[in-house]
């Protein structure tokens, strides 16, 4: 059977973006590229909040990100989400500012992804972040998906 991923939006981003000349960003392009090549391992989904984001900006850019995602199952914001979300923010556990970042995370809760693949290393690929969040879930008897970056789930393909 094959795992879940639901995809965030700075992956997308990653993807299509045009090439940088920053060596992280190019390093994070390839290896996006790299994974984007291995995702029929895997059953892909995004949300309405990656479908809103990927909307969003440049239009060229924004129909480049739309066109990688839109034969994606669309993972709905359900009720229970926004209140994980809300909860995250409230404990300080993930700040104000990035409160999209803790609705992305209680998506995939909900959902029951088995990963959320992602390059926000600062408020959802974060250690010490996700170690807090999923103390929290422990308490409400849900658990939080493996959160990485594609570097780590592409590693998970080699023999």
């Amino acid at each position: 059977m094959k795992s879940s991923v639901y995809i965030e939006t700075s992956v997308i981003s990653y993807l299509t973006a045009r090439p940088s000349r920053n060596l992280i960003a190019m390093a994070r392009q390839q290896v996006t590229q790299a994974w984007w090549e291995i995702r029929s391992n895997h059953d892909l989904c995004v949300s309405e909040v990656v479908s809103r984001e990927c909307a969003s900006g440049d239009p060229d850019a924004a129909a480049r990100r739309m066109a990688a995602i839109e034969n994606m199952p669309l993972l709905r914001v359900t009720t229970d989400a926004v209140a994980i979300a809300k909860a995250l923010v409230l404990r300080e556990i993930i700040p104000q500012k990035a409160a999209e970042d803790a609705l992305h995370i209680a998506i995939a809760t909900v959902h029951a992804v088995d990963f959320l693949l992602t390059w926000n290393c600062k408020h959802i690929a974060n250690p010490e972040i996700q170690r807090q969040i999923a103390l929290y879930l422990e308490e409400m008897g849900l658990f939080l998906p493996f959160i990485c970056t594609p570097d780590e789930l592409l590693g998970a393909n080699d023999e």
